[in-house]
């Protein structure tokens, strides 16, 4: 089992360096290593939580070329992911600011937990109170007592 997983491993990680295609790298190292630096701080809006530098899919490289070709035309790293978060939203940003519309995907994972940790307790408790022996009622208690006194006597005599 353990020999099939490596083998598809070992075919499937080529596959991730070949997202960012030999047409779309800039001849200009510095700003081709921007633009993958910037790339990783972008999301892919098909493959949810995949970065478009290592995305396959045509949306990424559309966004890889669309970063490309705002550095080749001077912007800053900023302004390049300020003018792709005003086409696309908070929702390209992997790591999207905190404000009023993005309060459900940095609150919604404790709300989560709280939930579950709700669902927990409240079961706990169920169980607790099902192993909780049942108590007896005086008149089964006083028949206990007459049937174990009654075993005594009968022993001793």
């Amino acid at each position: 089992m353990l020999r099939y997983f490596s083998l598809i491993l070992a075919l499937s990680l080529p596959l991730a360096a070949l997202a960012v295609e030999p047409d779309e790298m800039l001849d200009d190292s510095a700003l081709e290593s921007r633009a993958r630096e910037i790339s990783k701080e972008l999301r892919c809006v098909v493959c949810l939580n995949q970065d478009i530098d290592s995305s396959n899919a045509g949306v990424a490289r559309d966004l890889r070329l669309l970063v490309r070709e705002r550095l080749v035309s001077g912007d800053s790293d900023k302004e390049v992911v300020a003018f792709i978060q005003a086409r696309y939203g908070d929702y390209v940003l992997l790591k999207p600011p905190l404000n009023e519309k993005t309060y459900v995907l940095w609150f919604a994972p404790l709300g989560m937990v709280a939930v579950a940790i709700g669902i927990v307790a409240v079961a706990m408790r169920k169980r607790r109170k099902k192993s909780v022996p049942k108590v007896l009622s005086d008149a089964e208690e006083r028949e206990i007592k007459q049937f174990i006194d009654q075993h005594k006597s009968g022993e001793t005599t």
